[in-house]
């Protein structure tokens, strides 16, 4: 539910997330359905994996996906700010087996909101 963090304060105000990096949102927010290796799940549903994704070579396209959602990801960007979109999309397109040099900014994060 929007505006119920956990013990250790996972909102900063009710539906904005406070982590401070894109590796703490992306443990936070991300990693329970793409899994902390991001090599993503199957289960209940498709969590596709974010590790070694060629998807991820369009920044535009990850932090569309990031803001708007797409099939069952929900648009979780709407929770964050622009900084923390961009952080999290750059650490996601930098780790995992992805090199992707690129950087995503808190500029192109609102021109798409």
């Amino acid at each position: 539910m929007v505006g119920m963090g956990d013990a250790d304060g996972a909102f900063i105000t009710p539906g904005k997330f406070s982590e401070p990096t894109g590796e703490k949102m992306y443990k936070r927010v991300c990693a329970g359905c793409h899994m902390p290796d991001a090599k993503g799940a199957k289960g209940a549903g498709m969590y596709p994996a974010l590790a070694r994704a060629e998807n991820l070579a369009s920044g535009d396209y990850t932090l569309y996906v990031v803001l708007k959602g797409k099939h069952g990801m929900p648009a979780v960007g709407r929770m964050m700010t622009d900084q923390q979109v961009a952080d999290v999309v750059n650490y996601v397109r930098m780790n995992f087996g992805n090199k992707y040099k690129d950087r995503v900014t808190a500029a192109q994060v609102k021109d798409v909101r």
